[in-house]
């Protein structure tokens, strides 16, 4: 029965609200005072009868918790024969834990969801030379396997032969794919995009990087899942506290109706919903700006926050790599970008969108006898014209002549971080392009008005290299820039941090970025990312949206100060009320429980102002 009742609370919340709604009908538009008390001691019983029953519970294991002052709050009312306050209390009660616990579910599918991305198969190479498809499991430390296009790779190796580009996404969070050769390594879930390696096996299964983000993930998963709720620790000094004073009362005055009085008044309503109000119009205004907050203990450790740490690609950048720079060499622009065009067109590799992006509408050309040059580019015959599409290395290899002028623009757009496209045509070259992601609209103002929230510390870690992390880090006013950084890295980083006493947020998007959004004391997802990064995360930038984040950080500061204020308010009516009984002789029940109402009436108001919260710029 227990568990059927614990089982229907939603239903029971549902059903509270309606009973509640009639009783109120009842009494003050047919004054019909006989219906209103059976629709709220109804509402009560059975409003009641989950809160007592998780107050067993935790009296069974010897924890006094909040459930119990609730149902010695419900008890005393009936005893006085307030019926609709036992209601509204036990509603309000219910109805809060459902919201918070609705937010909080969202976290345990993430596992599910990364194990199913992980590979399942290899192509191994047997005893005669062949290989064969095997289980990933059957995989040891010194196999040899093959990856063709397409595939994931199944382990973490070294190439051994061949040349390809292998999207990392996965695992750095880079967009743009890497190219690997002989010697390289490579790492398990990551994907080949084109060309077929050998590689020998460095670490297999759980030992894999891959591997580890799962592990790093469900470690952080579990050690989250302890926090304690402010309110449940108070409650636990709290409640006893009023109990033995209800008693020592009744023992030495014999006065049951003043023991009675004392467990009213000391049980105050505006305890038991100030904090869950308080949360859910916090949560509630965070969903109307696009902020998804799951739950109070993400809002209070949030609004204390000492360091915020960026991933790069896809948060503090768009994640989509952009022509960022354009120099020409010759006359003949427009002919150049069409040839240009007519090649990259037929590729699929990110730098030949983005180049085809950014030239648009343009003349297109046949192309013939195309040469994929590995690591290098492309070389075709474009209209009668050979065209070199490609890196330094292929204008090197086609012997075409870079001037003063070309080495420098190259030196400079290094040095801003692009990945260099050039183009030559019959041997002269034509046109330098640098292509980079491009930093988010507003994130630099973004960032200052979180330093302005009180924010120590902006990190950004990065899988790119250094010298774009640095460019990236300098050009928003960050605090530290760390690169070449892989997932276990990040971990260990935000880790160190913890272990100094700060408190550190993440944001990400992907799924490299899960063990941090996991282990981190907030990880916060933009709603555009990985639906693994998103359920991993106790907060979510619907559509991407860095400007939400401040707004967030913000509104939880606010959220935690509302919670603090109303517990304050209740605890002082409380105190109030207990003394008024002691010391003077005007105090009795009926105005102690209308100090009550009133009491839960200023919570409720304080914490449904956040819903009008809007942060000040």
């Amino acid at each position: 029965m227990q568990r059927f009742i614990l089982g229907k609370k939603n239903q029971i919340v549902l059903v509270s609200a309606i009973l509640i709604v009639i009783g109120f009908v009842s009494a003050l538009a047919f004054k019909n005072e006989l219906v209103a008390n059976w629709a709220f001691g109804i509402a009560s019983v059975i409003g009641a009868a989950p809160i007592a029953i998780q107050a067993f519970q935790a009296l069974k294991v010897k924890v006094i918790s909040i459930d119990l002052l609730v149902t010695i709050a419900v008890i005393g009312a009936f005893l006085i024969k307030n019926l609709e306050e036992s209601a509204i209390v036990t509603f309000l009660f219910l109805f809060g834990a459902y919201l918070e616990q609705r937010t909080l579910n969202k976290t345990r599918s993430a596992i599910k969801e990364l194990t199913e991305m992980a590979p399942e198969s290899a192509l191994k190479q047997m005893e005669n030379g062949e290989f064969v498809e095997v289980e990933v499991d059957d995989v040891d430390v010194g196999d040899i396997l093959l990856v063709k296009t397409g595939a994931r790779v199944p382990v973490d190796g070294t190439v051994l032969v061949g040349e390809g580009f292998i999207n990392e996404a996965s695992i750095t969070g880079e967009s743009v794919p890497v190219s690997k050769e002989v010697d390289s390594g490579v790492y398990a879930g990551t994907i080949l995009d084109n060309g077929t390696l050998q590689i020998v096996a460095n670490r297999v299964g759980e030992d894999t990087t891959f591997g580890k983000i799962i592990e790093l993930v469900e470690e952080a998963q579990d050690s989250k899942s302890e926090a304690e709720r402010f309110i449940d620790r108070f409650a636990k000094y709290y409640t006893p506290a009023v109990l033995v004073m209800a008693f020592i009362v009744w023992l030495f005055s014999r006065d049951v109706e003043l023991a009675i009085t004392i467990l009213v008044l000391g049980c105050p309503g505006a305890l038991v919903i100030g904090v869950p109000v308080s949360n859910v119009a916090g949560i509630g205004n965070g969903a109307r700006h696009g902020v998804l907050l799951k739950g109070s203990e993400i809002i209070n450790d949030f609004s204390k926050v000492d360091a915020i740490i960026f991933d790069k690609t896809g948060t503090l950048t768009i994640g989509n790599p952009q022509v960022a720079e354009n120099v020409y060499y010759t006359d003949g622009d427009d002919e150049t970008l069409s040839y240009l065009a007519s090649v990259e067109n037929e590729s699929d590799h990110p730098l030949a969108n983005a180049i085809v992006e950014y030239i648009g509408t343009a003349k297109m050309y046949p192309v013939e006898n195309t040469e994929v040059i590995k690591g290098g580019g492309i070389v075709a015959q474009v209209d009668g014209h050979k065209v070199a599409v490609g890196n330094i290395a292929l204008m090197e290899k086609e012997n075409i002549p870079l001037n003063d002028q070309a080495m420098a623009d190259i030196e400079r757009m290094e040095q801003n971080g692009n990945s260099l496209v050039l183009t030559a045509v019959d041997g002269e070259l034509k046109t330098l392009m640098g292509i980079r992601d491009q930093i988010r609209p507003g994130v630099k103002e973004d960032l200052q008005r979180l330093k302005k929230l009180g924010v120590k510390n902006l990190v950004v870690l990065s899988g790119d290299n250094q010298g774009t992390v640095d460019l990236v880090a300098r050009e928003l006013g960050l605090t530290e820039a760390h690169g070449h950084m892989l997932p276990e890295d990040k971990a260990s980083y935000i880790k160190k941090l913890q272990d100094e006493g700060q408190i550190v947020a993440f944001v990400g998007d992907g799924v490299n970025d899960s063990p941090s959004l996991a282990l981190a004391q907030i990880g916060i997802a933009m709603g555009g990312g990985t639906d693994v990064a998103i359920e991993t995360s106790d907060v979510v930038l619907m559509n991407s949206d860095f400007s939400r984040l401040p707004h967030a950080l913000g509104l939880c500061k606010a959220t935690a100060r509302n919670m603090h204020q109303n517990i304050v308010i209740a605890v002082g009516v409380v105190l109030a009320l207990l003394s008024f009984v002691f010391f003077t002789d005007w105090m009795n029940m009926s105005i102690g429980m209308l100090v009550h109402e009133g009491s839960i009436l200023v919570v409720i108001l304080n914490g449904m102002r956040l819903l009008r919260y809007r942060l000040k710029y």
